[in-house]
């Protein structure tokens, strides 16, 4: 590249970025909606000319809540949707859309007995009735294996769990917070939650900031040093573009997560309680890979390594690391190589 070729994609990626649309417009995998309701829509992943492999198995990827559904398809190079359309299989997502105040009612049990219980069975239906591999980020995957923990009936093949956070006490901070939360029985949270009806998406996104703090305060610099690569550019643009569409937390599902998870470790001893009802993560059959992050300040690592321990009922745990943030495990510069590869693999083997 000349000088002259330099310093014109210096200022066009400055222009785009200050004054102009961006420097990447959104570009989507094509999908089909198959299921259209509050909270639970459900699309099937294609190919740019709207076809899906003829054959193949059938993936439903969970995202988490408090995020949206595109943390699986946040450009060409950064989507798993695409690269498991590429490697013959069927992706769908199962998309929860906007939380608001009315939805301060939803529980724990909204998702495990409800949502990702019917999305299975209609992208099992979808399939001819073949079972169902699911694929969770985040909490996301704590969802999807309590589901299956709860419903053996469930047309599941495999569990993988990605930065998923399944022991409390290894999670940054929380041991410090709960001897704050001790001095008031974890009463005034609780309260402000419950006042609020959730967590809103605006805070949820000041809280995804925080933990990436290092990130927002050398931003400045990383622009400047990377003006001429755009590739890299788009990249960070994206995951602005997945903080700024961040929803938030309904009431009665972040109480749940506060009080059974956060403060008792409830997942951490592979037992959560919801009032009278006990699901085991001990009950939970099928093979399940897990994937953790060294450098994941959200999720450590030893985190998630923690199902190794309770999923014991499971045929098969493999736990794997991958290099990245939180995000960066999922969809980061090394993903295609390390999470992707270890997906493709354990699919490979659990068809």
């Amino acid at each position: 590249m000349t000088l002259a070729d330099t310093v014109a994609t210096a200022v066009r990626n400055a222009w785009a970025l200050t004054f102009g649309s961006g420097i990447e417009a959104p570009d989507r995998t094509a999908s089909t909606v198959l299921w259209d309701m509050p909270h639970r829509r459900l699309l099937r992943f294609e190919d740019a000319d709207g076809i899906a492999p003829v054959d193949g198995s059938a993936v439903l990827l969970v995202p988490p809540l408090a995020a949206p559904a595109t943390c699986f398809d946040l450009r060409p190079d950064q989507s798993l949707a695409r690269f498991l359309l590429a490697t013959g299989r069927h992706p769908y997502v199962i998309d929860y859309g906007e939380i608001t105040f009315d939805d301060r009612r939803m529980g724990f049990e909204d998702w495990i007995d409800d949502i990702l219980p019917e999305a299975v069975l209609r992208v099992s239906a979808d399939r001819a009735g073949r079972p169902v591999d699911l694929v969770g980020w985040s909490i996301g995957g704590t969802l999807a294996l309590l589901a299956a923990a709860a419903h053996a009936e469930l047309p599941i093949r495999s569990i993988t769990a990605v930065g998923s956070p399944l022991d409390y006490d290894e999670m940054t901070g929380i041991p410090q917070l709960r001897k704050v939360a001790k001095l008031t029985g974890g009463l005034v949270t609780s309260m402000v939650i419950r006042a609020a009806g959730g967590v809103p998406a605006p805070l949820t996104r000041i809280g995804y900031k925080i933990t990436a703090l290092d990130r927002e305060l050398t931003r400045p610099w990383f622009v400047a040093s990377n003006i001429t690569r755009t590739e890299t550019l788009a990249r960070m643009e994206a995951v602005d573009r997945f903080m700024a569409e961040m929803p938030g937390y309904p009431g009665r599902f972040y109480g749940q997560l506060w009080g059974r998870l956060i403060l008792n470790n409830d997942i951490g001893r592979g037992i959560v309680r919801l009032g009278a009802r006990r699901i085991e993560l001990a009950k939970v059959t099928a093979p399940v890979l897990l994937v953790g992050g060294p450098d994941d300040v959200i999720t450590p690592a030893a985190a998630v390594r923690a199902g190794t321990r309770t999923l014991d009922g499971s045929a098969m745990v493999r736990y794997e690391t991958a290099p990245g943030g939180h995000l960066g495990i999922l969809a980061g510069p090394a993903a295609r190589d390390t999470t992707w590869s270890y997906l493709d693999k354990f699919l490979a083997e659990t068809a």
